[in-house]
């Protein structure tokens, strides 16, 4: 049986893992909010030139867009306040297992919040654009409202389209949760 040495099991260039899983987590996870930002922006704007008064009703989508780079930056500061930089020596107590643990962490949380603000953009994008079409159409059908209740059917397509977007979300919010989980689990330390 062989046994590691200290210089085996934490090298000097351990850390740099860690700093990139941090990286990786809030720029993954800010390039998902910016994209779903940006589609559900575009949709905002189509929707206000015909329906101006939707546009605070249909801002959902964006907030939550937000949050997936709020989701990052907090995993991001959790996994880089945990990194150990070496000593001059070139010794370091930040082991590999520590360094991979935080990379796939950042890794996570980073590529959940991406699928998530992609799917937000996409799915709010047309949410939205369907909800200010159907604010249009009944807006030019007043006077031949049918009894079948269409301010009834405008709210359920917008319950429909805040209960997507709420799906889309969650996938970040599971990423997050898992990061927080592998961030949080003991690691393995080289008191050399």
């Amino acid at each position: 049986m062989e046994f590691k040495t200290g210089m085996d099991i934490c090298p000097v260039w351990t850390p740099a893992l860690g700093y990139m899983g941090a990286m990786l987590c809030v720029v993954l996870s800010n390039l998902g909010a910016a994209v779903g930002t940006h589609k559900c922006g575009i949709g905002i704007s189509s929707m206000g030139v015909n329906h101006p008064g939707g546009i605070i009703k249909n801002l959902i989508g964006v907030i939550m867009a937000g949050v997936l780079g709020i989701f990052g930056l907090i995993v991001a500061i959790i996994l880089g306040s945990g990194v150990t930089e070496p000593t001059e020596d070139g010794e370091t107590t930040y082991s590999q297992y520590n360094g991979w643990r935080d990379l796939c962490a950042g890794l996570c949380c980073g590529m959940t919040c991406l699928a998530a603000g992609w799917s937000t953009g996409v799915a709010g994008e047309h949410c939205i654009k369907a909800t200010g079409i159907r604010a249009q159409v009944h807006h030019i059908k007043t006077k031949t409202r049918s009894e079948d209740g269409e301010e009834g059917d405008a709210a359920k397509l917008y319950i429909a389209g805040v209960t997507i977007l709420s799906f889309a979300g969650a996938l970040g919010l599971y990423g997050f949760i898992v990061s927080l989980i592998l961030a949080s689990s003991p690691g393995y330390s080289c008191n050399v």
